[in-house]
């Protein structure tokens, strides 16, 4: 018996750049970049980068969310329960338990945002002890799931940047087996110390904007945000009436196993994780219109994945970009973040341009789009590559 097909049926996202999936829309074809300094908390760096961030407190996001005024929400997860429920909203659920649904998100922050805050206050405050617990990756699931009612399978998953992936990929292998019927699966994470500090000792954040696959590249900077799609069988989805935005064809996921931090030089895990995804989908190098690079702008990522993208498609390379110039790297939501800009540019035949772009790389020549390019799309290819090696690829198609 085969598979049955996994439906893309809505979506919900906040970034840098909106509030909606029609405000990032807006953003990405006018070229409009979210990218600034750090205005929500202090921090030693904060006019030595940039960064992606939301211009909301979190006690305006609460407000958007109509929750309580007094929690121990965190950013991470008051950002996964905003986008999430817009996914659901978006696409026309009434009761969200009427079939066995549940709900993959990832996050790499958790709660750290808030932990990092009062660590040094916990002991003479037993107030805040709530937000030890909070600070755990699964306990934004948990209230993600919480606020939408979900009853079903819940879980988190988190692998770094590739973590939206791969609940992506697992949501849909939910399905597959016939576990459940629909998955929401995306990804949250909010900006905090612990990782502005991280990324500044590994020396891989940019003192100006990122200019992915350019040869005077300097490093990424870092976003917050979260995206969440609805997944539905195909027979759901006609069986209750929606409208498919796009089918999520083909995934794979692979390792690396080269480095804590580094991608290999050859970029055999992403490699490996395109040609899986290619295999699930059905298709060759040759079918993909569009490639939605990883592109962080870091020298060793860029390199790596350009290769990677030679081994796949050698002579016909695809337009492709990368869109962390306009939102910034936004860890474990990028993923997700990108597959809503991936179904995007399919539905609308369009390719988002590849922002600050200036010189090819010395190493290959390969060059990505650097203006809005109208062009038919069939079939969209996602790259997202983690820490540990963890490699990532989804592929979503309009059939």
């Amino acid at each position: 018996m085969a598979s049955p097909r996994i439906a893309v049926t809505g979506m919900g996202i906040i970034s840098s750049i909106g509030c909606s999936v029609e405000e990032n829309m807006t953003a990405l074809l006018q070229g409009a970049h979210g990218i600034s300094r750090i205005e929500n908390f202090q921090t030693k760096h904060a006019e030595d980068i940039w960064v992606g961030e939301i211009k909301y407190s979190n006690e305006e996001l609460v407000q958007l969310l109509g929750g309580p005024t007094k929690s121990n929400f965190t950013r991470t997860a008051l950002l996964g329960m905003y986008a999430a429920s817009a996914a659901v909203k978006s696409a026309g659920i009434d009761n969200i338990n009427s079939v066995r649904t549940g709900l993959i998100s990832s996050t790499s922050v958790g709660g750290m945002d808030y932990t990092e805050r009062y660590f040094y206050d916990y002991l003479q405050k037993p107030e805040l002890y709530p937000y030890i617990t909070a600070h755990d990756a699964g306990d934004s699931t948990q209230k993600i799931a919480d606020y939408l009612g979900i009853e079903g399978i819940v879980t988190t998953i988190s692998t770094a940047c590739s973590s939206a992936a791969n609940a992506i990929m697992m949501g849909a292998r939910l399905i597959h087996s016939g576990r459940l019927d629909r998955v929401i699966v995306g990804g949250t994470d909010a900006l905090s110390k612990f990782t502005v500090n991280g990324f500044k000792t590994l020396m891989i954040l940019s003192d100006s904007f990122c200019q992915s696959f350019d040869d005077d590249r300097k490093g990424l900077n870092l976003g917050e945000a979260a995206a969440y799609l609805v997944l539905e069988s195909e027979e759901l989805a006609k069986r209750e009436n929606r409208d498919v935005l796009a089918y999520l064809k083909g995934f794979g996921n692979a390792n690396d196993a080269f480095h804590q931090t580094a991608s290999s030089e050859e970029g055999e895990g992403a490699f490996l994780a395109m040609k899986k995804a290619l295999y699930t989908a059905g298709l060759t190098a040759d079918n993909v219109d569009y490639v939605n690079v990883h592109g962080t702008a870091t020298p060793n990522n860029d390199l790596s994945e350009g290769r990677a993208l030679l081994r796949i498609f050698e002579e016909n390379m695809p337009p492709f970009s990368s869109t962390k110039a306009f939102t910034g790297h936004t860890l474990a939501a990028a993923a997700a973040i990108e597959a809503v800009y991936s179904i995007l540019a399919l539905r609308n035949n369009v390719i988002f341009p590849n922002l600050h772009f200036k010189t090819k790389m010395h190493e290959f020549d390969l060059v990505p789009e650097t203006t809005l390019l109208n062009r038919e799309l069939t079939n969209v290819l996602s790259n997202s590559f983690g820490f540990g090696g963890n490699c990532s690829t989804l592929i979503f198609s309009k059939q």
